[in-house]
C-alpha cells in the first residue's frame, strides 16, 4: 500500500490550503484514515481523522473549526481542507491508513503512512 500526499506549500497566515492523499489500494475504503503532523523538534501529533464511510470525523482541539477532513472512496483519496492557517500550523503533514474501520488519535493505530507534505505558514 502506498500513500501519496500533496498540496502543501508556503502561505501567509490566514490563507487556506487543501491537502490530498491518494492511496494505492482500494481496500483503504474499508479503513479509517488520519492526518498527523510533525514540526521540527516536536513529536508527531494527530490532526484529524475520518471513519471508513465518513460517518465519523475527529479533530485536534488546535484545529477544530478551521480544518475539515473528507474522503472520496471512489477515488481512494482523503482530503484535509485547512483554513485560517496560523504560523503554528507549520509542519510536515502525513496521511495514514488505520488498521480498523474508524480513526484513532494514536499513531500506533495506523499501519500505512505517506511520505509527508510540508506546510509552512508565515506571519
Amino acid at each position: 500500500v502506498q500513500l501519496q500526499a500533496s498540496g502543501g506549500g508556503l502561505v501567509q497566515a490566514g490563507a487556506s490550503l487543501r491537502l490530498s492523499c491518494v492511496v494505492s489500494r482500494r481496500t483503504s475504503s474499508n479503513n479509517g484514515m488520519g492526518w498527523f503532523r510533525q514540526a521540527p523538534g516536536n513529536e508527531r501529533e494527530f490532526v484529524a481523522g475520518i471513519s471508513w464511510n465518513a460517518g465519523t470525523t475527529g479533530y485536534a482541539d488546535s484545529v477544530k473549526g478551521r480544518f475539515a477532513v473528507s474522503r472520496d472512496n471512489a477515488k481512494n483519496t482523503v482530503y484535509l481542507q485547512m483554513n485560517s492557517l496560523k504560523p503554528e500550523d507549520t509542519a510536515v503533514y502525513y496521511c495514514a491508513v488505520a488498521r480498523s474501520a474508524t480513526y484513532s488519535t494514536n499513531s500506533r493505530a495506523y499501519n500505512y503512512w505517506g511520505q509527508g507534505t510540508q506546510v509552512t505558514v508565515s506571519s
